[in-house]
C-alpha cells in the first residue's frame, strides 16, 4: 500500500528543569517532523543541539512523549552526552537504559540527528499530542511534567469527502425538441420544379426522408411541424433570387407532403433571397488569396443594394475573383435548410431508468435527475447518470454543475474545473468551486 507521509514543520524550544535555573529554549530545535501512518505508523523528525552546551559530567535526555485521551506513553529516548558520561553508560551495559541514539556532544559546533520511532499500535494515537521533554536533571518527565511542549497533534489522515450541492433541473411538462438538416438540390437554371431523379437529387431527398423517418419511427415521439428555408446563391438580380429560393423551397415542401400522410402536423415555408451570411462564413475558413477584399465587401454595412454588392465582386481583378466565387462557393449557397420540429412523451422513474442506458436523448434533464435520486449519492450508478446526462446535454449549465459535483467526487479535479466553466453560477457552484480548492490541496498532500 502507498504510503501517505504528511510532513508538518514545526519548532519547538524545552523548557527547563526548575533545579538547573537555565533556560534552554533556544537551545534544541526540532523541525521536519513527518508522520507516516501506513504500512505501520511511525514520527520522523531531525533534532538539531548546535546551541545545546553540556558540562563535562553531564546527561541530556530527550524525552518523546505520545500524550492521548487514553494514557501517556514514552518513545524511545535520546541521550545528549559528554565523554564521562557516556563510558559510564558504556560500562553500564545491559543494566543501563536503552536508548534510541546516543549522542557525544562537542559543545560550539553543529550537530543535529534524524530521528525515527515507531508510534504504538492503540487506536487513542490517532488525535493524540507529541509532546518532547528535555529532562538535565535525571528527573523523568512525570517528575517534571512542566519542563516540555507540544511539537505536534497526531491526525491520521482522512478520506476526502467533498461537500457537494446538486441542482435539480426544471420539469419539463411537454418536452419538445427537433432535429435539422440541409438539403443541396439541383434545379435547371431558374426553374423551381424538383427533378427527383436529377443530378445529386436522389442522395439529397433520402437525407430528408431519413430525418423524417428517424422521427416518425420513434415510438416515443409525435412529429408536430416540419419547416423548410430556402436560400439562393448572390449572383443574378435580387428579385429573381427572391423567387428562386422562395419557390425551391415550397416545391420542396409539397415534394416531401406527398411522401407522408401526417395528420395535425403544421408545415411552413421561409427563404432567404440571397445567403450572404453563408458565402461570409465561406470565404473567412478559405485560403482564397483574395480573401479579405472580398469580405470587406460582404460586409460593408453601407452597401444597402444587394444587386450592387454582387456587382463589386464581380469588379475584384477583373473578375477572375468572382469566376472562383461562382465555380467553387456559390454552390453551396442553394440550399434547403429542413427542421422536423417533435415532442417526446414523458416517462416514469422505472422507464427512465431502462431508457439512461439504452436510448437517454429520449430522457430530460429533470428526468435523468430523478434516476439518479434512486442510487446511493456518490456510487457509481449516481455518477454515471450525470454524466450521461452531461454528454446529451453538453451546453446546458445545470448539467455541467451537476457533472462537476460527480467529478469532485470521484476526484478528478480536472474533469471538475472543465465542467464548472459552464455550470450554472448561484451557491451551489461556488460551493463546487471550494471543494475543488480542497480537493487539489488534499492530492498535493497524498503525492507528496
Amino acid at each position: 500500500m502507498k504510503r501517505r507521509i504528511y510532513s508538518i514543520m514545526v519548532l519547538c524550544w524545552c523548557m527547563v528543569a526548575a533545579l538547573q535555573a537555565q533556560d534552554i529554549r533556544q537551545e534544541v530545535k526540532i523541525d521536519s517532523l513527518y508522520t507516516l501512518w501506513e504500512p505501520r505508523a511511525e514520527i520522523r523528525m531531525h533534532i538539531d543541539f548546535s546551541e545545546l552546551h553540556v558540562d563535562g559530567d553531564e546527561a541530556v535526555e530527550l524525552i518523546p512523549l505520545v500524550a492521548g485521551s487514553a494514557d501517556t506513553l514514552e518513545l524511545p529516548r535520546v541521550l545528549v552526552t559528554r565523554r564521562i558520561r557516556q563510558l559510564l553508560y558504556e560500562r553500564g551495559g545491559k543494566h543501563m537504559r536503552p536508548y534510541a541514539q546516543i549522542v557525544r556532544r562537542k559543545n560550539k559546533t553543529n550537530q543535529s540527528i534524524n530521528y525515527q520511532a515507531e508510534l504504538p499500535d492503540v487506536p487513542w494515537v490517532d488525535g493524540a499530542q507529541l509532546f518532547v521533554h528535555i529532562d538535565r536533571c535525571g528527573c523523568g518527565w512525570k517528575a517534571t511534567p512542566e519542563d516540555c511542549l507540544a511539537v505536534t497533534q497526531l491526525m491520521r489522515p482522512r478520506p476526502f469527502e467533498p461537500l457537494v450541492i446538486y441542482r435539480m433541473p426544471p420539469r419539463e411538462e411537454v418536452k419538445v425538441r427537433e432535429i435539422s438538416g440541409q438539403a443541396f438540390l439541383d434545379f435547371p437554371v431558374n426553374k423551381i420544379t424538383i427533378y427527383p431523379e436529377y443530378r445529386n437529387n436522389p442522395r439529397e431527398l433520402q437525407k430528408i426522408i431519413a430525418t423524417i423517418d428517424a422521427v416518425r419511427n420513434d415510438p416515443y415521439a409525435t412529429i408536430r411541424a416540419v419547416t423548410i428555408k430556402g436560400y439562393a446563391s448572390p449572383e443574378g438580380n435580387y428579385a429573381n433570387n427572391a423567387r428562386l429560393a422562395q419557390g425551391r423551397a415550397a416545391a420542396l415542401l409539397n415534394h416531401v407532403k406527398s411522401l407522408y400522410h401526417f395528420n395535425d402536423v403544421e408545415f411552413s415555408v421561409t427563404s432567404e433571397p440571397e445567403d450572404w451570411t453563408g458565402l461570409d462564413s465561406l470565404v473567412r475558413t478559405s485560403d482564397l488569396a483574395a480573401k479579405e477584399a472580398i469580405l470587406a465587401i460582404v460586409r460593408d454595412a453601407s452597401i444597402t443594394d444587394p444587386d450592387e454588392r454582387n456587382s463589386r465582386l464581380q469588379r475584384l481583378s477583373g473578375g477572375k475573383i468572382y469566376r472562383e466565387l461562382l465555380t467553387k462557393y456559390y454552390p453551396a449557397l442553394r440550399h434547403s435548410d429542413y427542421t422536423v420540429h417533435y415532442h417526446i412523451r414523458n416517462f416514469t422513474v422505472e422507464e427512465a431508468k431502462q431508457l439512461i442506458y439504452t436510448d437517454p436523448k429520449q430522457l430530460s434533464l429533470e428526468e435523468m435527475y430523478q434516476v439518479a435520486q434512486t442510487y446511493d449519492p456518490g456510487s457509481a450508478e449516481f455518477n454515471e447518470v450525470f454524466e450521461i446526462a452531461v454528454r446529451m446535454y453538453p451546453n446546458d449549465p445545470i448539467s455541467n454543475l451537476n457533472a462537476a459535483n460527480t467529478a469532485l467526487q470521484r476526484k478528478d479535479p480536472t474533469a471538475a474545473r472543465r465542467y464548472l466553466q459552464k455550470a450554472l453560477p448561484g451557491p451551489e457552484k461556488e460551493q463546487a468551486e471550494k471543494t475543488l480548492v480542497e480537493l487539489e490541496d488534499y492530492m498535493k498532500r497524498e503525492n507528496k
